[in-house]
């Protein structure tokens, strides 16, 4: 949910949150406030098949104001009768009314939608019926109990091809960049704090093979997999799906695909919660920040299960995982958010179709530029912050007045330094295979210990970019609300999986 401005050559175009609940007051005052400063509106309809559906949604909110309407998908209705009829239109409606094809939008469809930006007719309050109702036939998708856990699936597909394309890619990289590395990291000189920095257990030149052979890619991948599916139409019919299945634990279906978008970075998932609603932001951030294992926490978690030689806890692992996320955002969800008259203004099935690689590359390089841009920086910091810590023995310190309460989750001492550097970088599971710890653990214990590193606190990288994307205060409440809710599954997950495990 937000407002964007693009330079265009004589112009400055203001792009306004899109309506798709019809209880967001929130999404309408912005939409509304930001029209406001501007000269003209231009109404899309992101569907000529929903044309009468969208005109008498949006027009109540900007008549009497100087503008034009764009419809899209010009190539799903009949190219003989649609421009006579958006002709007719136009002249009732007494503005322009333009028919485009937005995916390969030509230059004099461009031009053409600019000088209609400076129209000096005003936008009427309502407008005619067109009667056009085009929208693909229903599928599996729309069936009201599969379709759903279809949907669910398919979310799902992206994560997994991720994880196992850049397993393939890190296994050929790895080998090349520490034989780059090693000659820089032997130049390193004598201990100290700058050679700790450098390549401490937590330096820079220590964790760059990690970063870009085994984080890069998962977002990489990840990003263009979820690009594919935005371009073909496939994320709308997804959301649709889920969506009422997720109203009730108080967030939307498109706002599931943002959760979704975690796994492969924390940092443009939570960017991308500019889309939001109003009522179910900060739920959504919550979600991400709590039960989207991003690519170092889910590869350390997986390293960690497989030291102790049990794979296959991956599987009660993201289970459980998934079971206590949707429990938590139901107990901090609104009750706004979880109402049940907020149905999707936006009704109509998406069309599918074939993506083109620059559709792909278009919708995936937002997230990749915000990994590169954002999330690698901010790592690099909290690197030099960790060894720092290191350094001066702070690390050891509070995994020392840690350890007692590790007996509350059934855990030995020894695990308190991974849980400690896991709230810092998620990478930090690590220490619990690294340290000889995990093949130690009874299955329940392993299942406790990388569950409550992996979700007590969200890692500095995801806290620093929800302070900067809403508030330190907003920040900093989530922080405490995580850590208590974490601390009870994990006293869950170890007290009655005891139980049964005995």
């Amino acid at each position: 949910m937000a407002v964007h401005r693009h330079a265009a050559p004589d112009a400055t175009i203001i792009d306004t949150p899109g309506l798709s609940r019809q209880s967001d007051a929130e999404t309408a005052r912005l939409a509304v406030e930001a029209t406001t400063e501007a000269e003209a509106i231009m109404i899309v309809v992101a569907r000529a098949g929903s044309i009468d559906h969208d005109l008498a949604s949006l027009l109540p909110i900007v008549a009497g104001r100087r503008g034009l309407v764009v419809v899209t998908f010009a190539d799903k209705v009949d190219q003989r009768t649609a421009p006579r009829t958006l002709e007719l239109l136009s002249d009732e409606m007494d503005v322009p009314v333009m028919l485009v094809d937005a995916r390969s939008l030509q230059t004099g469809d461009r031009q053409a939608v600019l000088a209609g930006m400076s129209s000096h007719k005003a936008l009427p309050s309502s407008a005619p019926t067109v009667g056009w109702r085009i929208e693909p036939r229903s599928g599996p998708l729309e069936r009201p109990r599969f379709g759903p856990i279809l949907a669910a699936i398919l979310l799902l597909v992206p994560a997994v091809a991720a994880v196992l394309v850049a397993n393939v890619v890190a296994g050929l990289l790895e080998p090349v960049v520490e034989t780059a590395l090693a000659p820089i990291v032997g130049a390193v000189g004598d201990p100290s704090l700058v050679s700790d920095i450098l390549v401490g257990d937590y330096g820079i030149l220590t964790m760059f093979p990690l970063l870009f052979v085994w984080a890069a890619p998962t977002v990489v991948a990840y990003a263009a997999l979820l690009g594919a599916y935005k371009a073909s139409g496939l994320v709308d019919r997804l959301a649709a799906a889920l969506h009422t299945v997720m109203l009730r634990v108080g967030i939307e279906g498109r706002d599931l695909v943002r959760v979704m978008m975690g796994l492969g970075c924390n940092v443009p998932a939570v960017v991308s919660t500019r889309s939001c609603s109003g009522s179910t932001r900060n739920t959504t951030i919550a979600a991400i920040a709590f039960g989207s294992p991003c690519s170092y926490q889910l590869g350390a978690t997986l390293a960690v299960l497989g030291a102790a030689g049990a794979p296959e806890l991956v599987i009660p692992f993201l289970l459980v995982l998934t079971g206590s996320t949707l429990v938590y955002i139901r107990l901090t969800s609104t009750q706004e958010a979880r109402s049940r008259h907020n149905l999707l203004l936006v009704d109509h099935r998406s069309f599918l179709s074939v993506p083109s690689i620059s559709e792909m590359a278009r919708e995936a390089s937002t997230s990749i530029r915000q990994f590169f841009g954002t999330a690698i920086p901010v790592f690099l910091g909290i690197s030099a912050f960790a060894s720092l810590a290191e350094h001066l023995g702070l690390l050891d310190l509070a995994a020392r007045a840690l350890s007692p309460l590790m007996a509350l989750f059934n855990l030995p001492s020894d695990t308190a330094l991974a849980v400690v550097l896991a709230s810092v970088r998620k990478d930090g599971i690590l220490l619990l295979a690294t340290d000889g710890i995990a093949p130690t653990l009874d299955s329940v214990q392993l299942l406790t210990a990388t569950y409550l590193a992996g979700v007590l606190l969200p890692c500095l990288v995801t806290v620093t970019t929800i302070a900067r994307e809403r508030t330190t205060m907003m920040a900093g409440k989530l922080i405490v609300r995580q850590a208590a809710a974490a601390a009870v599954f994990s006293l869950t997950i170890a007290w009655v999986g005891a139980v049964f495990v005995t």
